[in-house]
């Protein structure tokens, strides 16, 4: 009997080394490809952190770490923190992270996503606002801008630590897009705020009376208006009125215990530089916040039985038969806020911060 192979046993073996080559050679491809994406990402995270230590920023973080393999590339930040921003914010602005993961994944290698677990400490000037989020992640063009053209970070089961003490929402998301080189009288900078199940700090008159769960809160902002360079923080803002720069608050939604609320607004700054403006503040459930005022003992029966006559004369029934909607005129005038004429708060002045000073070189005196 002949142990030879037989002829037709010849094409499967070439087949199965095909096969096993093929594989090879798409596995050492995919290697290249993702030591590739590792060196594009580390690299181009260094420029980035180049530049803004370049415009005054500090940027920290412990030794880098690769990984992501096979199905993406990232690039872990252990001990991250970013500081600066003196030259706007009045004190500037520090955030530290215990880790910060940059991810790309094929094929949107166009596509930045930044992940960021764990606690998380943050000053705005001099308030603390230290944070942590099950998940965190913000979604970016891959570009070396300082401000990127959209972004996209969204949060889920967020809790944050307040001056007034814990808050918290289910999720949480805010969107940005920016235009540098935006027409005359188009947004340049547009964003948009959107929350849901929030629960609010114990303190304060309106969670007596109103609650601590937010069902919904959105705020949409458009920015208009020449983004001039500059150092002098009053100077730009100076140059931004000067040239028709406003701020506009649209797409106001609030859903707050018995209290619904929708707005708009327009700002922008006098002669001053504080803010100025008017726009409009539609309310629903007016008069059940009142009763519930009155029930936390904020308000006397008889004022609150006063302030629901003046609602009702004020509400108006919409034509849909819906519930009845009071419709209040706003002004901001002199940091005076006023509602309906009447004064409802006054803002702190606006102080613009100072440039900071360059180092003065000393040289000797001598001969």
């Amino acid at each position: 009997m002949s142990l030879k192979p037989g002829p037709h046993r010849r094409p499967r073996r070439r087949l199965l080394l095909g096969l096993l080559l093929l594989a090879g050679l798409a596995a050492a491809g995919h290697a290249l490809l993702w030591l590739w994406l590792a060196g594009r990402l580390e690299a181009g995270f260094r420029d980035w952190a180049a530049l803004r230590r370049a415009e005054g920023w500090q940027v920290d973080h412990a030794a880098p770490r690769r990984g992501g393999w096979p199905l993406a590339a990232t690039l872990t930040l252990p001990d991250f923190r970013l500081a600066g921003g003196g030259a706007t914010l009045p004190g500037g602005m520090d955030w530290r992270a215990e880790a910060v993961m940059l991810r790309l994944v094929p094929p949107r290698l166009d596509r930045l996503v930044v992940e960021m677990p764990g606690r998380h400490g943050l000053r705005l000037g001099a308030l603390e606002l230290p944070f942590a989020a099950a998940r965190l992640a913000a979604t970016l063009p891959l570009e070396a801008a300082a401000l990127p053209r959209e972004l996209r970070l969204a949060a889920e089961r967020l809790r944050l630590d307040t001056p007034a003490g814990p808050a918290a929402a289910r999720d949480a998301t805010a969107e940005i897009e920016t235009r540098s080189a935006a027409p005359g009288g188009e947004p340049a900078v547009t964003l948009r705020l959107l929350a849901g199940d929030v629960v609010l700090p114990e303190a304060g008159p309106a969670v007596r009376v109103l609650g601590r769960g937010v069902a919904r809160a959105q705020l949409d902002l458009d920015l208009t208006g020449p983004m001039l360079p500059g150092h002098a923080p009053a100077a730009r803002a100076e140059a931004w009125r000067d040239g028709g720069g406003a701020l506009a608050l649209r797409g106001l939604a609030l859903r707050w215990g018995p209290l619904a609320a929708s707005g708009d607004a327009r700002l922008t700054l006098d002669e001053a530089l504080q803010p100025m403006g008017a726009g409009t503040l539609r309310l629903e459930g007016a008069g059940e916040a009142v009763q519930a005022a009155a029930e936390a003992g904020l308000l006397s029966r008889g004022a609150a039985a006063t302030v629901r006559t003046v609602l009702r004369m004020l509400s108006r029934q919409p034509a849909d038969g819906g519930p009845a909607e009071l419709e209040l005129p706003l002004l901001l005038e002199d940091r005076v806020l006023t509602a309906a004429r009447l004064p409802v708060a006054e803002l702190p002045a606006w102080r613009w911060a100072a440039v900071p000073s360059l180092p003065v070189e000393r040289r000797p005196v001598g001969p």
